[in-house]
């Protein structure tokens, strides 16, 4: 089967979920990093849409001024952005109200990560294309997999950048159809340096960044890591869903920043792979109260609730001294299957303490199906 035949079947399968449902469809395509072709694959998908009839129209998209993402942009229909001024300058944002008002049967939206301007209805894009696809209109958009939030951790050991927009990993659990977009790190890098990927002036910057062969290598492999799993998930959800234990995750956190970080993102991914419910469980203890604790550590924890949120987790906050007694009475009434922890903090105090926590839950979970994880 050729490349364009391919293209084709990929076209025909989203037809036909929109066909299956009234409800709106989502399909996003990942790349391992910006210049593979995302946005222009989209638009050629738009291209071919309108071609067989179907109302599709660009609800936004960011060329980066890439002469060939220009050219096949370049007479489809486009809803007009929404102007805004900020500080003293006049920005360009989607508009979401006009994707609602116009209601076209497939909106193709660039950029999912972006961050809103200051006093738009929602603070990421992300979040106005679930409302899109609640009122039933079908989406197409992408993201690069370092945009990915429970990777982050990941991303940033590996490239030494940290990625301020990200998406939770339940919206990749929300997409019907899910697609890779790949290139080979060779012409990718004689991309960048012919320029057609950054302008100029920050080809050098790039270079010593993402685009270094072992890194753009690396992402890759997780980006094709990624969708694999993706597809996995959901034949396995489609297939065995009736006959699986269901699962239910519990993350339980301290005010330790880096410790609570990975606990969450670990719960999420987990969640995530397994389509289930997952909830976040801080136990406030007397020593913990607001007026003990340093005010960092209480922005830590703020901060870290917060995140758990994004990731689309229930925050439990209860005040008591007996922090296994209580792990376990939550796990029970909220029917969890696995508890996640971190492991006990080494100075000798915490250590025993925790220790002593830990081997108390334990000891509670022996007679029970729930499992334990304990997160380095």
């Amino acid at each position: 089967m050729s490349e364009e035949e391919k293209k084709e079947q990929n076209v025909e399968r989203f037809l036909e979920l929109i066909r299956q449902s009234r409800k709106g469809k989502f399909k996003l395509y990942i790349g391992m990093i910006a210049g593979v072709g995302k946005t222009y694959r989209m638009l050629k998908e738009a291209r071919g849409l309108l071609k067989k009839g179907i109302d599709v129209q660009i609800g936004y998209i960011e060329t980066h001024g890439r002469k060939d993402t220009e050219r096949v942009l370049e007479g489809l229909p486009l809803i007009p952005r929404r102007k805004v001024f900020y500080k003293g300058k006049e920005l360009e944002e989607m508009d979401l109200q006009a994707i609602l008002n116009i209601r076209p049967e497939i909106v193709i939206v660039d950029e999912l990560a972006h961050t809103n301007i200051p006093g738009s209805k929602h603070e990421k894009r992300w979040q106005d294309v679930v409302e899109i696809l609640e009122a039933g209109i079908n989406v197409i958009s992408c993201v690069n997999i370092q945009h990915i939030d429970s990777l982050s951790g990941e991303i940033e050991e590996l490239t030494g950048v940290t990625v301020q927009e990200r998406i939770p990993d339940h919206l990749l659990g929300m997409a019907d159809e899910i697609l890779n977009i790949d290139l080979p790190a060779d012409e990718l890098i004689t991309r960048l340096k012919e320029g057609k990927i950054y302008k100029e002036g920050t080809v050098e910057i790039a270079l010593k960044n993402f685009f270094q062969p072992e890194k753009i290598l690396q992402l890759r492999e997780l980006a094709l890591k990624e969708v694999a799993g993706q597809v996995e998930r959901k034949i396995d959800t489609e297939i065995f869903s009736a006959k699986r234990r269901p699962e239910k995750f519990l993350a339980c956190i301290t005010t330790n920043q880096k410790t609570a970080k990975k606990i969450i993102r670990k719960t999420s991914r987990m969640a995530n792979y397994y389509t289930s419910n997952w909830l976040v469980l801080y136990v406030q203890t007397s020593g913990e109260a607001f007026d003990k604790i340093r005010l960092s550590d209480q922005r830590f924890l703020l901060n870290n609730l917060k995140l758990a949120t994004e990731l689309g987790g229930e925050v439990v906050k209860v005040k008591s001294n007996n922090i296994a007694g209580t792990i376990f009475s939550v796990a029970v009434e909220k029917q969890i299957s696995t508890i996640l922890v971190g492991v006990p903090s080494y100075t000798l105090k915490k250590y025993l303490f925790h220790e002593n926590t830990l081997r108390k839950l334990l000891k509670k979970l022996a007679g029970t199906k729930i499992d334990l994880i304990i997160v380095s």
